[in-house]
């Protein structure tokens, strides 16, 4: 994630983590739910006015993620709360050839 610390979001800094377990969730998901064999999945993160916007792509337009509900024997599937819990908003759109799964995370004061 250099790319922060070139945009002046210090390693270690709450955003920079934030950052990092948004991206591991959401390209997790895609390498879990999105993949289709002989496709990749697309990172990409830019900055623009203190808005940190991270997107993850992948060919699976027919597996949207869910926000799923509490469940106490339930070992896994609420990593969209994280970035729920993390994110000033995050969403979901289609693409010509799958999906991209968004969020946003807010930059500095």
């Amino acid at each position: 994630m250099i790319e922060l610390v070139d945009w002046g979001v210090p390693l270690g800094c709450e955003v920079s983590d934030a950052a990092a377990l948004v991206v591991a969730e959401l390209v997790g998901n895609a390498v879990t739910h999105g993949r289709v064999q002989g496709r990749d999945f697309e990172l990409r993160m830019v900055l623009v006015h203190r808005v940190l916007r991270i997107e993850v792509s992948d060919a699976r337009r027919d597996r949207r993620p869910v926000l799923r509900e509490h469940e106490s024997r339930a070992e896994g599937g609420y990593g969209l709360r994280i970035v729920e819990a993390l994110a000033a908003g995050w969403g979901v759109h289609d693409r010509v050839v799958g999906k991209t799964v968004w969020a946003e995370l807010t930059v500095g004061d």
